[in-house]
């Protein structure tokens, strides 16, 4: 992937400082990542109350591996392969675990409608929970690709895997949901309204 040129350069300096242990560009590199770690946990997991541990077990991985930091990628898309393999982990420990979800921010914006917005959070709380129930990859591309918008080609590069292979685990998750949710009034017209998101 081509990077600007002085980004790349400020980049490799960042993680080379910060990974000779140099206090201040760790904070520097924390503070700069620390949303978007704490985003791609939270779109693959939803809230939960391992999710500030998680984030802190996300920046361990990525201090201890910053020597390998090479600039062929953005430092933050390399973060974010980070925090996604951290939450495949999460999720391949916890078979099953209930936990307590939040809703995902409101995916309807700009909607005032009071009621309309009580039912998204309702069926995005059981959006969730179904995902529970779904193998760890296919869990993964589906909350990126469908729920966070992101394109199959940048889900690939985060989860290490084909484009194929992505569409194909989106695939197979959204099936395994709209089974999950053929009896439930609530989360089979979100699925709809999620339809074709994640698709090329």
């Amino acid at each position: 992937m081509g990077i600007a040129s002085p980004a790349r350069d400020h980049d490799l300096a960042l993680a080379r400082r910060a990974a000779e242990g140099d206090r201040p560009a760790q904070r520097e590199l924390f503070l700069a990542q620390r949303a978007s770690v704490h985003h791609t946990l939270y779109r693959i997991l939803g809230s939960n109350r391992d999710l500030e541990d998680l984030i802190q077990d996300a920046f361990l991985e990525i201090f201890r591996a910053l020597s390998s930091f090479r600039g062929d990628s953005t430092l933050g898309r390399w973060c974010q392969t980070i925090a996604t393999r951290t939450a495949y982990l999460a999720i391949s420990r916890r078979r099953p675990v209930a936990i307590e979800l939040e809703a995902v921010e409101d995916l309807l914006a700009g909607d005032h409608d009071t009621r309309r917005h009580a039912q998204a959070r309702a069926a995005a709380r059981r959006l969730y929970a179904a995902l529970e129930k779904i193998e760890a990859k296919q869990r993964i591309a589906f909350a990126l690709a469908v729920i966070d918008g992101r394109s199959l080609a940048e889900v690939a590069q985060l989860t290490d895997s084909s484009v194929i292979a992505v569409k194909t685990r989106v695939w197979r998750a959204r099936r395994d949901l709209f089974k999950r949710a053929a009896k439930d009034p609530l989360l089979a017209p979100y699925l709809v309204e999620l339809a074709g998101k994640g698709d090329p």
